[in-house]
C-alpha cells in the first residue's frame, strides 16, 4: 500500500510539472514562427554589436541607447565587455552612435546597463536614469547630461528593498521615478521559481527621496515602462502575460488599472510618440529562441504600434518583423521625426526611415 500511495504521489508532481512546463511554454511563444515585414530605408547602426536593449529620444532628437546588458542566463556576444551609454544625432545627414564618457568616481568596470529613462527639468537640465546591474546586482543610477561635453555626470546611486529585480524606469521628477520589478525574489534560482510557478508576485514601485512604495502589483513579468504626454497615465508592459497595463496616475503617485491591452507577442520596452501618444513596443515573436540560444535559428524581432490606446478598440499594427537574419531579439521601438530605431537584447540596433 505504501508503495501505492508514493507512485500515486510521483504521478502527481510529474502532473504538475508537465502542466507547469507546458504552461511556460505558452507564455513564452514556444511554437510560434513569423513572416518577415521589411521597411525599405533601414540599416543596422554601427559601433552596437553586443545589444542596445533600451533606446530613450530627447525632444531635440539626441537619442540615448543602453548598450551592452548581461544578465543570468542571457546569450551575449561580448561577455567580457562592460555596457555603456551610446548617444546618437538624429538631425545629422548621417548620424553616428558615440560612446558617452562617464565622471570620474562611477565604477565603469561593472556598468551593466539595462532599462533608461531621461527627464528635462524647468531650468533644462536633462536627467538620465539607468537601471543598472553591477556583479548582477539591482541599482538606479542618476546622471546629469553635458550636451556640450558629450559627457555623463554621476549623482546618485539608489538601492533599496523594494527594487529586488528592476527592470525599466521611467523619471517623472529630477529624483523621483516609477520602476517594474520583474521578479518578486533577487535570488536567480527564486526567480527561476517563480517564473515556473507563475505566481504573478511582480510589481511596480515609486521612489522619491521621501517615499518609496509598491504602487501596483500581480504581474506576471512587469517590464518596460513608460508615461503618456499628458502624464495621466503610466503604461506597463507584461512581457510574459503578453499585455500592456494602462494604469491612471494619481496625485498621492499611486496607480489605478483602467485597462488592459492583450497581444500576441511577448512585450519588452515601450516608447511614447511626444505628439501623436502611439505606444511603440519591441517585441519577442518567440521567447523560448531569445533565452536558448541558437545561431542556426536565432531569436526574431517584431515591432508594434499601437494608437488609441485609451479607446473601446485600439489599433495594433506590426510595423517592422524579421526572423533573425537582420535583427535577433529586439527590445525597443523609438521614433523621432519619421525615424524609427529598433534595438535589442543583445544583438545589433537598426536606423530606419519611414
Amino acid at each position: 500500500m505504501g508503495r501505492l500511495v508514493a507512485l500515486g504521489l510521483l504521478g502527481i508532481a510529474l502532473a504538475l510539472l508537465g502542466e507547469r512546463l507546458l504552461a511556460l511554454r505558452n507564455r513564452l511563444k514556444a511554437s510560434r514562427e513569423i513572416e518577415s515585414i521589411d521597411l525599405p530605408n533601414c540599416h543596422l547602426i554601427k559601433g552596437i554589436e553586443a545589444g542596445a536593449e533600451d533606446i530613450d529620444i530627447l525632444p531635440n532628437g539626441l537619442a540615448f541607447f543602453s548598450v551592452g546588458l548581461k544578465f543570468p542566463g542571457l546569450h551575449s556576444f561580448a561577455p567580457n565587455k562592460p555596457g555603456g551609454i551610446l548617444m546618437m544625432d538624429l538631425n545629422e545627414e548621417k548620424a553616428r552612435a558615440l560612446e558617452l564618457r562617464i565622471s570620474r568616481g562611477f565604477d565603469l568596470a561593472s556598468f551593466n546597463p539595462h532599462g533608461i529613462s531621461t527627464f528635462i527639468d524647468t531650468d533644462d537640465t536633462v536627467y538620465l536614469f539607468v537601471v543598472n546591474h553591477p556583479e548582477f546586482k539591482n541599482t538606479v543610477e542618476i546622471f546629469k547630461f553635458e550636451e556640450e561635453e558629450n559627457s555623463l555626470v554621476h549623482l546618485k546611486t539608489i538601492r533599496h528593498e523594494l527594487l529586488p529585480s528592476t527592470n525599466d524606469v521611467i523619471a517623472v521628477g529630477p529624483m523621483h521615478f516609477y520602476a517594474t520589478n520583474d521578479h518578486y525574489f533577487s535570488d536567480p534560482f527564486l526567480k527561476y521559481l517563480e517564473t515556473y510557478l507563475n505566481l504573478h508576485w511582480a510589481n511596480v514601485v515609486y521612489y522619491s527621496p521621501n517615499e518609496v512604495k509598491v504602487v501596483a502589483e500581480g504581474f506576471d513579468s512587469a517590464n518596460g515602462i513608460n508615461i503618456s504626454p499628458d502624464k495621466k497615465y503610466i503604461y506597463v508592459a507584461d512581457i510574459l502575460a503578453h499585455e500592456i497595463h494602462v494604469l491612471e496616475k494619481q496625485p498621492d503617485m499611486n496607480l489605478t488599472q483602467s485597462k488592459v491591452l492583450p497581444l500576441d507577442t511577448l512585450v519588452d520596452n515601450l516608447s511614447i510618440d511626444p505628439f501623436s501618444g502611439d505606444i511603440w513596443a519591441g517585441c519577442h515573436p518567440n521567447g523560448q529562441k531569445l533565452f536558448v540560444y541558437d545561431p542556426n535559428n536565432p531569436p526574431s524581432s517584431e515591432v508594434l504600434r499601437i494608437q488609441n490606446i485609451l479607446s473601446e478598440k485600439p489599433t495594433v499594427s506590426t510595423v517592422y518583423a524579421n526572423n533573425g537574419s537582420v535583427l535577433q531579439g529586439s527590445s525597443v521601438a523609438s521614433v523621432y521625426d519619421g525615424k524609427l530605431l529598433i534595438g535589442t537584447l543583445y544583438h545589433r540596433a537598426l536606423y530606419c526611415e519611414l
